[in-house]
């Protein structure tokens, strides 16, 4: 071949690789960016602060503290107890494993299960143990406490493999002072931290249907298909269980029947699919919010289902959002941690963090805690930022740093009147308020 050949080819060439350059970066830009939708405080917006759907008398907050998953049915993560950082440790409880969900909190004890499936239940002023139970299935949920019983949802017989998804779970009611095991219902496999309302416990599965067990008659009272599989748990308000899967999906059923009363989707486009509704929604202000895998969070109507606003904050949004104040609380896995305007999507304030964030926030008298993963996301085809796990407190008006602490990865704190009971990779830890003389 002759040397212009050669430089004809090698041009060619040359022009053929920036063009695919240029195809696939706008190929990327297509599947990871789509346009913000601005909302309305006027369109479908409840303006006071988010109501608890019922609200707990004092008895019953002082005889369960922090009964389940986001604190509430509603999954706000907002707690109404007057704890402010600095806090010093107290005691410390290692778990043995991976905790990726927080414990609940009863009068005297702190219940949690980690990923290897062991249930335990701490002394909450000393940490000591006072019963546990070892599983032979694992588990990815925060228990949920109703009265003298813990309720907990189990996955698929060890070893923790995901495939093939037509494995077993259970759901098992175990009694609170000791541990006794009192029921257990065989069902689908589930990661779906338990929503009690009336007697009835609702959860979504790996089998793509969102379920209804009876807890007196430990029967399904109702079974609902839909189009994608489900990671997170359900919320509920106004007789509405709300949940989302990862077909991209927000569903909002009745609570009595399983009726879908309507679906949203998440953004779509030519070459980008529909990706997760991985977290939980929170219901508030008369609205759904939700992160998604997009790097997006959503707001929609809690009656009707319409898209009232839609925010691009990051690379991945796999964190459930906490709400306060017309504030929303997310984090993302390119290291922002973001409040929005919970009536327009527009961003109030970000704060930037050492790594990626994957747990829910938690909001408490002023203060929003978050913890930094250190890895979580590496494996994406977007950006996800490595680093440090820690626990962080924030001002919630401004996201100014208050207080941090060199331990966390998922959901990072639950409380009482008295204590903070922070959760890190593997431990718990009991904290207590730092008093100002």
């Amino acid at each position: 071949m002759t040397r212009r050949r050669w430089i004809v080819v090698a041009l060619v060439t040359a022009a053929l690789l920036a063009a695919a350059a240029v195809v696939g970066g706008w190929w990327y830009h297509q599947r990871s960016v789509a346009e913000d939708i601005r909302g309305s405080s006027t369109v479908e917006f409840v303006a006071h602060d988010p109501p608890h759907d019922k609200p707990r008398l004092p008895q019953a907050v002082e005889e369960v503290p922090w009964p389940t998953y986001g604190y509430d049915n509603q999954r706000t993560h907002l707690a109404p107890f007057r704890l402010s950082p600095p806090f010093r440790q107290r005691w410390f409880f290692g778990t043995g494993f991976l905790l990726e969900f927080p414990p609940v909190v009863t009068h005297d004890l702190v219940v949690g299960v980690n990923d290897e499936g062991r249930l335990y239940a701490v002394n909450k002023q000393n940490g000591k143990l006072v019963w546990d139970r070892m599983f032979d299935r694992c588990a990815a949920t925060s228990p949920t406490v109703v009265g003298k019983v813990v309720y907990v949802q189990l996955m698929q017989a060890k070893p923790c493999r995901r495939y093939p998804r037509t494995q077993r779970g259970a759901v098992v009611a175990l009694r609170v002072s000791d541990g006794k095991e009192l029921w257990r219902m065989t069902t689908a496999v589930s990661e779906s931290s338990l929503l009690y309302v009336d007697g009835v416990l609702y959860y979504g599965a790996w089998d793509h249907a969102v379920y209804a067990l009876d807890t007196r008659t430990h029967e399904i009272r109702w079974r609902t298909e839909t189009d994608g599989e489900f990671n997170g748990a359900a919320a509920y308000a106004a007789r509405t269980v709300f949940i989302g899967n990862n077909a991209g999906s927000m569903y909002a059923l009745n609570a009595k029947t399983g009726a879908v009363r309507w679906r949203a989707r998440s953004a779509d486009g030519f070459l980008r699919n529909r990706e997760y509704f991985y977290a939980t929604p929170t219901v508030a202000y008369g609205r759904v919010y939700a992160g998604n895998t997009d790097g997006g969070v959503y707001a929609f109507g809690a009656t009707t289902g319409n898209l009232l606003w839609e925010r691009r904050v990051g690379t991945y949004v796999y964190t459930a959002p906490a709400v306060w104040d017309r504030k929303v609380f997310v984090g993302t896995y390119d290291g922002h941690f973001v409040a929005l305007d919970a009536a327009t999507g527009d961003t109030v304030w970000s704060f930037e963090a050492p790594s990626s964030i994957h747990g829910a926030p938690t909001v408490m008298n002023g203060f929003v805690y978050f913890a930094t993963c250190g890895t979580c996301g590496l494996n994406g085809v977007r950006n996800a930022k490595r680093g440090p796990r820690r626990t962080f407190a924030l001002n919630a008006r401004t996201g100014k740093r208050v207080w941090s602490f060199p331990d966390g990865q998922y959901s990072p704190v639950v409380a009482d009147s008295n204590q903070l009971y922070l959760v890190g990779q593997g431990w718990v830890y009991g904290m207590a308020p730092v008093r100002k003389r």
